[in-house]
């Protein structure tokens, strides 16, 4: 009797296996070469920072990433297609728009509209009376699927990434087990409407921010753990270059802070070993696209963020590891003293107040 059970479940787990070989996998995964993983320790050395931050508007899901108005209000987009106004420390929100699609990123335009990138939609502007405008949606025939965050420079030209040109932001673990390089940063002038692209090849373009005297612009590449220079003027202008040693984790969102002079990076989870490990495996990383997302790779709750100089280097790293923590955080803004947190699938935002630090020269 116990043999026929033995082989009665070997025989399910061959058919299991033979069902899943055959069964069409929704990537097509590319072999790649990891950097070598960066130790946790020195700045990034574990600790309990981000332990104890205020956490309020709990009924709110999916605030990836906000401004914040001259009044102190939080303006952020909701999973749901919201965008909402809300005080600090106040749990009722006040809701200024829906764009029926997944607002991430949103700043407001020296025009004074409130310009969106939408997972779905696209690049949007929100205007005072209420109508939602398409910018853009696509750029050299090539639709956005996956419109991520921006950066709007003084003139009022807009950056922004298109995280990938394959799978969308509900496909983000695909994208990131597929390993394609088809994130692209695009610019857009409000002036002649016109979309131009300023670089390309990134295995999911993320965050993305401009250096204040808007010379370059650090941008994220998830998928690759690591930060770009892209030099928009001076002797270097049009060079792509790496921004600093490769980081211990998947960096999101990116937000320069006036107070310290420094680039605030969101690390959404640490790097993961099994992930690393199939690197040159597309394979094997095929087949776990296939599998039901509950047992495929996810983010830990590991709240991080972390804090880069002008020269790439990190000088900060704040944290706090346990399944209670605000996480994954997907951006950091600092703001008066605080540094306030967003996240594409966390509830509520947060906020720290930081340590005084000398405001950089």
């Amino acid at each position: 009797m116990k043999r026929r059970l033995v082989f009665a479940i070997a025989t399910l787990l061959l058919a299991l296996i033979g069902w899943l070989v055959l069964l069409p996998s929704p990537i097509e995964p590319a072999a790649w070469d990891p950097p070598a993983p960066m130790p946790m320790t020195g700045v990034y050395a574990k600790n309990e920072r981000l332990k104890n931050v205020e956490w309020w508007a709990k009924q709110l899901v999916g605030p990836e990433a906000m401004f914040i108005d001259p009044d102190g209000a939080v303006v952020t987009g909701l999973k749901d297609g919201r965008i909402v106004r809300l005080k600090p420390g106040v749990d009722e929100p006040q809701v200024i728009a829906d764009t029926h699609g997944r607002p991430l990123a949103l700043a407001r335009h020296p025009d004074g509209r409130i310009i969106i990138c939408d997972a779905h939609r696209g690049l949007l502007a929100f205007s005072a009376d209420a109508i939602i405008e398409v910018l853009a949606s696509e750029f050299g025939g090539v639709p956005f699927r996956f419109t991520d965050d921006l950066a709007i420079a003084a003139n009022g030209v807009i950056f922004f990434t298109d995280a990938s040109a394959r799978h969308s932001i509900e496909q983000f673990t695909e994208d990131l087990l597929e390993h394609q390089t088809t994130g692209r940063v695009l610019r857009f002038d409000p002036q002649t409407r016109r979309t131009s692209l300023v670089a390309d090849g990134f295995s999911f373009a993320n965050g993305i921010a401009l250096a204040p005297d808007e010379s370059f612009l650090v941008v994220a590449e998830t998928g690759a753990y690591r930060l770009w220079r892209l030099w928009l003027t001076g002797p270097k202008q049009g060079v792509k270059e790496l921004f600093g040693a490769p980081l211990p984790g998947f960096p999101d969102n990116v937000r320069f802070s006036k107070a310290r002079g420094v680039f605030w990076v969101a690390i959404g989870s640490p790097r993961n070993a099994l992930v690393d490990s199939l690197a040159h495996a597309p394979f094997v990383r095929g087949l776990i696209a296939k599998l039901p997302k509950a047992v495929q790779p996810a983010p830990a709750r590991h709240a991080f963020v972390a804090a880069f100089d002008l020269e790439g280097n990190v000088v900060d790293a704040l944290q706090y590891d346990a399944p209670d923590s605000y996480s994954p955080i997907a951006s950091a803004l600092e703001h008066d003293g605080y540094l306030y947190l967003g996240s594409f699938a966390r509830e509520g935002v947060a906020r720290l107040k930081l340590d005084p630090m000398p405001a950089a020269p």
